[in-house]
């Protein structure tokens, strides 16, 4: 990954262009509807500062994208610890922000027993010693009331936002990043769309009324098609996949997509709120942006890798 890459990549641009031209359909359509689109158009206007802060990050390469997922990830992890009060505790809090941070080092350095970008081997352990970490805080606190609710939080904040979300970041070191990388971001959201246009039109059934009552299961089997057959349509992008590949990649981000939307669910449910922050206008928080992606992200990155490698030889 690089801007040289990127610039001379039929890829980068055939995605670039589609999202422009997104964007300036959904702007033009905004104009012409002027009555109860209050909400589409404040999403609209997230869309209009996410989508070219994504765009800059990428082009610019790998270190630069790295650092962009890893501050996302941390963000991300501020709203969780705020919304569960976990933030509370300064230490177990800062202990994980060192591990999210650690997880970005990880994918940044190079891998000391092989010539790849990203030190994989440690990536894949790094949970044991973030988590191990984590427990001997308390101790050498001498802190015993309240932790083990703390701690339940410190890991399951860590492994959402620092190892599981972080697999997006890691796999800018992969060969085929940008095709990758693009795809992800494409679909993920797309997945979203299609799920809340099928559930308008054609929803009924609700899909789980106590983690969601407005998802319904035509929008959830209207959400799989798209992401079923969106593989198939952007074959081109990644040509040394197979059909199998397709199928199995249009599953994981059809299914995992709104695993990951309904668990996030769960979690702002049990607190009882909407939304997990309000940084972005008309999306609510970082996490609620991003919640399908910490789902899908490893599962795809382990695919990819089991199937074809990260860095294949040429």
């Amino acid at each position: 990954m690089s801007p040289r890459e990127a610039f001379q990549s039929q890829i980068v641009l055939f995605y670039a262009a589609s999202a422009f031209g997104l964007l300036l359909v959904a702007g033009l359509l905004l104009g012409v509807l002027r009555k109860n689109v209050d909400y589409a158009r404040r999403a609209y206007r997230g869309w209009l500062v996410m989508v070219p802060v994504t765009a800059v990050a990428l082009i610019l390469g790998r270190e630069s994208a790295i650092i962009f997922f890893t501050g996302v990830g941390l963000l991300g992890f501020r709203e969780f610890a705020r919304a569960t009060g976990l933030d509370a505790d300064w230490f177990l809090t800062g202990g994980v922000y060192v591990g999210i941070l650690a997880a970005g080092i990880v994918a940044l350095v190079p891998d000391p027993v092989r010539p790849a970008p990203g030190w994989y081997d440690l990536f894949m352990a790094l949970p044991v010693f973030v988590i191990a970490g984590l427990l001997a805080i308390p101790i050498l606190r001498n802190r015993v009331h309240g932790q083990l609710h703390a701690l339940a939080l410190a890991i399951v904040g860590f492994i959402l936002f620092g190892w599981m979300f972080g697999h997006i970041a890691f796999l800018a070191n992969a060969t085929h990043a940008y095709a990758y990388l693009l795809y992800l971001l494409f679909a993920v959201e797309l997945n979203d769309i299609a799920a809340f246009l099928a559930g308008k039109l054609f929803g009924r059934h609700t899909l789980r009324s106590n983690i969601s009552p407005k998802k319904t299961w035509e929008g959830s089997l209207g959400a799989l098609a798209v992401s079923v057959a969106l593989p198939w349509a952007l074959w081109f992008t990644f040509p040394h996949l197979r059909w199998p590949d397709l199928l199995v990649v249009g599953l994981l981000v059809g299914v995992g997509g709104q695993f990951g939307d309904l668990a996030i669910s769960v979690i702002k449910r049990d607190l009882g709120i909407k939304d997990m922050g309000a940084t972005i206008p008309g999306h609510g928080g970082i996490l609620d942006r991003i919640d399908s992606l910490i789902y899908v992200a490893p599962l795809f990155f382990h695919y990819i890798r089991y199937r074809h490698d990260l860095n294949p030889p040429p």
